[in-house]
């Protein structure tokens, strides 16, 4: 359905628009092309950090803990026949999910950022956790292609179930009824048997009008927004931020792959455009607690930033060390250039390096 073949295009592929394959060439491009459209679509890896597990991961994912809920099989507490027969593993999974549990990441400080620099076309998430809007990204922005704890209605009669509602039953791991027909009241999420809703299928041709497409913590295995991507123009970039490469990302000229953490990948993207300060002042403010807020500085680092930053540090101490030696060899070649006398001597030799004079 719209994917492209993953044949990853070699490193050594000239890009047709990019100077090169690396963020860094993606920053540029961003500034000199004046890139104002950009697409953004993400998974369950860019909430991780944030405590919240993914659905498959074998042994933390949340389908691989869900046993105590005594499920047939673990989807079944997505999926709306079973639901209608017993709501209550749904409300217990949602008491541990329930928007206000957990702190947004600087990936989704950094969508709010795109926003903020008027950049952000659209905001694709597979995500049903209200994060980005934590984040402060506006819900107009905002495709949540499975739904989310946003909204909540009637199975029945569709009736809006009030917010102000919500909030206290799923505290209190209670199932919230309908006033108008006591039919049972679910968030707006897409259950198992549902259509998904329709925002997503009258924006799905966004991503054709995009000059920049980022991709962002997904397996892209899940059908029909594992085609998004695929539907950016030829000569569009693509970046991938994520563990690893996905669907057919990585098969076109002008995709950048920057695979590891999330919230690393974005840090790293926020650094070539020069935005680390803005991102991490973003980040800051959405910590609910105003003294920790004051006192925070930036985001702790992840396992894969601190080998990161090892790394970039070692290959500048190299490069510093090579031009030190680069330096003191032209130095070495115009002292010899400037005393034919020495130029082929021994003792000339000596002169310069003093150890390697040769013992009589």
């Amino acid at each position: 359905m719209g994917n492209e073949e993953s044949v990853i295009v070699d490193d050594s592929t000239s890009p047709s628009v990019l100077e090169a394959r690396s963020i860094e060439a993606v920053a540029k491009h961003i500034k000199e092309r004046n890139v104002k459209r950009i697409v953004v679509m993400v998974g369950a890896g860019i909430s991780t950090s944030a405590g919240i597990p993914d659905f498959r991961s074998p042994d933390t994912g949340i389908y691989s803990n869900l046993a105590f809920l005594d499920l047939p099989d673990p989807e079944a507490v997505f999926d709306i026949s079973f639901f209608r027969q017993n709501p209550k593993p749904f409300y217990a999974l949602a008491h541990e999910l329930y928007p206000g549990r957990y702190r947004p990441t600087i990936a989704h400080s950094f969508i709010k950022l795109l926003y903020d620099k008027g950049m952000l076309l659209k905001h694709f998430t597979q995500n049903i956790d209200c994060l980005e809007r934590q984040a402060g990204v506006p819900g107009e922005k905002i495709i949540e292609a499975h739904g989310s704890f946003a909204t909540q209605r009637c199975i029945d009669c569709k009736t809006p179930f009030p917010d102000e509602q919500m909030h206290p039953i799923v505290h209190k791991h209670e199932v919230p009824y309908c006033p108008e027909c006591r039919g049972l009241v679910k968030p707006d999420i897409v259950f198992f048997g549902e259509a998904l809703p329709e925002n997503f299928f009258t924006n799905r041709s966004l991503p054709a009008e995009a000059d920049l497409c980022i991709v962002m913590g997904t397996s892209l295995s899940v059908q029909p927004f594992a085609s998004l991507p695929s539907l950016c123009s030829d000569g569009v970039p693509r970046v991938l931020i994520n563990k690893e490469r996905v669907g057919g990302m990585g098969s076109r000229p002008d995709d950048v792959l920057i695979l590891g953490d999330c919230d690393a990948g974005v840090r790293r993207f926020a650094r070539a455009m020069g935005w680390e300060e803005e991102l991490g002042a973003l980040w800051k403010e959405t910590n609910p607690d105003p003294k920790a807020r004051a006192e925070e500085s930036a985001p702790p680092q992840t396992r894969d930033e601190r080998l990161q930053d090892e790394v970039e540090r070692l290959t500048e101490d190299i490069d510093r060390t090579l031009g030190m030696t680069d330096a003191y060899q032209q130095r070495v070649r115009e002292r010899l250039e400037s005393n034919e006398a020495h130029r082929q001597s021994d003792s000339g030799l000596a002169h310069v390096f003093p150890h390697l004079a040769r013992k009589p």
